[in-house]
């Protein structure tokens, strides 16, 4: 498949108004609207700005690939826009972005358009084409420029020859379909010119692509993984491995060859994550911690949103109604209790436990994990008692690995399959039996009860506080403790904070959409458009929608958003709102107890100092 297939003249926008990053997306995901691309245009642009809020797209000489691979897009096409004055993109050079391709993949994507995306991003790397293009005048003439280059032969792929030195490496972004490529290809051309040989496995969408055989990594002078996910590290025990970000791959591939020719990087003890905090080259203690909570976190959401509706979709029955000896006793109330409470959250806390272990120490920690998760479970300690079996299984799996690394390569199998599992399940269980389940089931009891005994006051101060954290950065590291906080206290029957967290986690978007319809003046026609979507996001329980708004002006979007949260977090827990459900928005609203009137109430409420504040403080446009 060539790229103008994907790229056509009804998706190409020679001119880009806006000069804002979210400005230039919501150009670009209006062409593809408009050409028919698209099956959601408001789910596709939710994920193009998921993608950036994991890293930016803006890879550096003019250019940003924002792109996103989701079932809202009807078919696989890219738009293109340029912009002569430039657009502010973050980009990672820090200087503006004049070009800007947004790709659009298919959730089922095949290989044949994973293969034209990626070309596409090769041949970005050509400055004659950034130059080109950027001079182009006509819909016609950008065509014609990339089918000269589409033409050209890709670079061939390298082995061992062995006349010259030899390195591997691998490269991976979170979409699979554009930095992916682009750091593969920028690291193929810098070692053909520097002379060096080397192989390049591709974590893509499709899946591992030109996988490193075990030969080649025993052969290789040191291994460069340039990854914003997941990669298989154990294959590279005992090798010298350079860990950076994707988009280093990208900019720096001379940077990163001369080091792995050096071997100036730590050799690799098959630690799993606990390894990458002594990495130069990775991020802080505090920010790997951060990463292997929301691993965690995130496999365990799902059961707690399934199990919790199906509890709050019981009640309707009655509130005893899944008791066989009570009057309003329901069968099928049983049956939802049973499937949500008695199994979907009894499986909270060792899926919890399971993957935060995992995260550290790889597949060898997930046993014990989910061991030491099903004690701290069934001992009282909950879900703090969860994370600490996680954080203690992975980091005793950890230990192991270091305390096992020095046996023969020939037991390496036993390892895995013997050593691992019955040391770290063994240790795990017998730490949380007799130090861990007992202490922290009295400090979770204690918990529960306090909150269960809050004066009002008291009450209304916690859901302010909770407020103000799911409206501070709205999706990131505060937000989601507030979140994590809230779903910890569904298991322990404390409800209302997790009323009050979805409540201010609604306000900040809904706040938005009232006061780009009531505000005019003080928003853009895009800006204004953007608010209508923000009306289906803040009643979805989506904090995100607000995002754009707030990195467009923070020092007055992000206290009215704040304030608003606050008040709607304050109301609710005065009220006596309780919700067995963390997720669903308005959806859930009616299986809310104390009264769904008024919890809406509270929402409304929020919403509306949010918007009220908004225009106050945000000034006309001229």
């Amino acid at each position: 498949m060539r790229i103008t297939e994907l790229l056509t003249k009804e998706t190409i926008k020679l001119s880009i108004s806006g000069n804002e990053k979210n400005e230039a997306i919501e150009e670009l995901v209006e062409v593809l609207d408009q050409a028919n691309k698209l099956a959601d245009r408001n789910q596709f642009k939710e994920a193009i700005l998921t993608r950036e809020a994991q890293s930016t797209t803006g890879i550096g000489e003019g250019i940003a690939i924002p792109h996103a691979k989701t079932s809202a897009v009807r078919e696989a096409a890219i738009a293109f826009g340029r912009s002569q004055s430039g657009v502010e993109y973050q980009s990672l050079d820090g200087e503006r972005v004049h070009l800007v391709f947004m790709i659009a993949a298919t959730e089922g994507a095949n290989d044949t358009h994973l293969e034209a995306l990626s070309r596409l991003s090769t041949i970005l790397m050509n400055g004659e084409v950034r130059e080109q293009l950027l001079h182009a005048s006509t819909e016609d003439e950008i065509i014609a420029i990339i089918n000269k280059y589409d033409q050209e032969k890709e670079v061939e792929e390298q082995s061992m020859s062995g006349k010259n030195d030899f390195i591997v490496a691998v490269t991976g972004c979170p979409t699979g379909i554009a930095h992916t490529y682009m750091a593969a290809d920028s690291l193929k051309q810098k070692a053909q010119e520097l002379g060096i040989d080397i192989k390049v496995e591709t974590n893509g969408s499709g899946g591992a692509k030109n996988i490193l055989t075990e030969e080649e990594i025993e052969n290789a002078t040191a291994v460069i993984v340039a990854a914003d996910t997941n990669v298989e590290m154990n294959r590279f025990n005992g090798k010298h491995v350079i860990e950076v970000p994707v988009a280093d791959g990208i900019r720096k591939p001379q940077q990163l060859i001369e080091r792995a020719i050096k071997q100036d990087a730590p050799i690799y003890k098959g630690q799993g994550g606990a390894k990458q905090e002594n990495n130069q080259d990775s991020r802080s203690a505090a920010s790997m911690i951060y990463k292997h909570l929301m691993s965690g976190v995130s496999n365990m959401l799902p059961f707690v949103v399934g199990g919790g509706i199906l509890i709050a979709i019981s009640f309707m029955f009655g509130v005893n109604a899944s008791d066989p000896s009570d009057p309003s006793y329901h069968p099928i109330a049983e049956a939802l209790n049973t499937i949500g409470g008695g199994t979907a959250f009894g499986l909270m806390v060792p899926i919890l436990a399971g993957f935060i272990a995992m995260s550290i120490a790889d597949r060898p920690g997930f046993a014990a994990g989910m061991v030491g998760g099903m004690l701290a479970a069934t001992g009282g300690a909950g879900f703090l008692g969860g994370l600490v079996a996680g954080f203690l299984a992975g980091y005793l799996v950890v230990g192991l690995k270091r305390i096992f690394s020095g046996l023969p390569a020939s037991l390496e199998g036993i390892k895995t399959i013997l050593l691992y599992p019955l040391l770290g399940i063994a240790l795990t269980g017998f730490i949380m039996l007799y130090v861990v389940n007992k202490p922290v089931a009295a400090l979770n009891t204690g918990i529960s009860d306090w909150l269960s005994t809050l004066g009002t006051g008291n009450a209304v101060l916690l859901g302010i506080i909770l407020g103000l954290m799911m409206s501070f950065d709205m999706g990131g590291p505060v937000n989601k403790a507030a979140y994590v906080f809230g779903t910890g206290l569904l298991a322990s029957g404390v409800y209302g904070p997790m009323a009050a967290i979805m409540a201010a986690g609604m306000v900040p978007p809904l706040g938005i959409a009232i006061a780009t319809t009531i505000f005019k003046n003080r928003f853009n026609k895009q800006d204004r458009e953007a608010g209508k979507v923000n009306y289906i996001m803040g009643l979805s329980f989506i904090t995100e929608g607000a995002i754009p708004f707030a990195a467009a002006d923070p020092v007055r979007v992000i206290p009215s958003l704040m304030a608003g949260s606050a008040v709607a977090g304050g109301l609710s827990m005065f009220f006596g709102i309780g919700l067995q459900a963390p997720h669903g928005g308005l959806f859930v609203i009616p299986l809310v107890s104390g009264g769904w009137f008024m919890y809406l109430l509270a929402i409304a409420i929020g919403a509306v100092v949010s918007a009220i504040l908004l225009g106050v403080l945000k000034k006309p446009l001229k």
